[in-house]
């Protein structure tokens, strides 16, 4: 397992269009949640431990903000054919067990993840409604195997403050996890396995 920061690309950049299918095969665009006061995307998987050990803290956080008027799509755009864990049936067996509520795209050609500069699961992209980046971090400090509860205090306090209309803090902690398993190719230059 490599261990893969965030690249933390540069706060006010504009969320990159995208049209991915869900796991029902609909075609979800970054215009599907323009009317969302708030837009959280989220690079994930199946089978990372990372995005294990935070999956049932993340998707009450998800279920929380939701209401409140936050949009959450999650991302995965690993390389089936290395982890087929992440293949489009299983990602519908994994978003309808574990009850998440938001779309869970597939990003096949990995063009959303290098437009988003995504590196990790988790990598969280959150913005405003202008669709300007306001936050891009950890979901909060704990990591498998360190004993610090999941919380999802960082991302909180971001989405906090971005509905509440203050500013949100620029100091923030790259995301941390499973590097993006990228197709031959693919992979940024920036980033080693």
């Amino acid at each position: 397992m490599a261990l893969t920061p965030s690249t933390m690309p540069g706060l006010s950049t504009p969320a990159a269009s995208f049209a991915l299918p869900d796991t029902n095969g609909k075609l979800v665009t970054l215009d599907n949640f323009d009317a969302a006061a708030a837009l959280l995307v989220v690079f994930w998987c199946n089978h990372c431990p990372y995005v294990q050990h935070i999956r049932a803290g993340f998707t009450r956080f998800v279920d929380e903000y939701q209401p409140r008027g936050l949009a959450v799509v999650a991302i995965n755009a690993n390389d089936v054919s290395t982890h087929p864990d992440d293949d489009p049936a299983q990602m519908r067996i994994e978003a309808r067990k574990h009850g998440y509520s938001f779309p869970y795209l597939f990003d096949e050609t990995q063009q959303t993840a290098l437009a988003y500069r995504a590196a990790c699961t988790p990598d969280f992209f959150l913005y405003d409604s202008s669709r300007k980046l306001a936050y891009r971090g950890q979901f909060d400090a704990s990591r498998p195997g360190n004993d610090v509860p999941v919380t999802g205090a960082d991302l909180r306090r971001a989405v906090d403050a971005l509905l509440n209309g203050t500013p949100v803090s620029p100091d923030q902690r790259p995301s941390i996890g499973c590097n993006i398993k990228w197709k031959p190719g693919n992979e940024p230059a920036q980033q080693h396995e």
